[in-house]
């Protein structure tokens, strides 16, 4: 069985009004991984993985391009604890506090 993990990500660039987090969602559900993303108020992007590993790495790489009008500058990693509290992926239409 693959090792279940969970990662936080920031990503920092032109990520909001791109399509940034429609475009996550697809990528995400096709790759079999649960979570959310969101625009934060600072500009960035942020979002929780979980998932396979292979699948989880696969979603990070992704994030660090992102759909086409997107320009990834940074993309900020965090690793945490696997909490398996997801049923799907989905993009947060407001900011609440994480």
């Amino acid at each position: 069985m693959s090792k279940m993990v969970r990662a936080h990500l920031i990503i920092e660039g032109l990520v909001q009004g791109v399509s940034f987090r429609a475009s996550a969602v697809e990528a995400a559900r096709t790759a079999g991984v649960v979570g959310w993303v969101r625009n934060n108020p600072n500009g960035a992007v942020e979002a929780v993985l979980e998932g396979e590993e292979e699948k989880v790495n696969r979603l990070i790489d992704w994030c660090r391009t992102g759909p086409p009008m997107a320009r990834v500058e940074k993309v900020n990693l965090s690793w945490e604890p696997f909490r398996n509290e997801f049923d799907d992926f989905t993009a947060m239409t407001r900011y609440t506090a994480y």
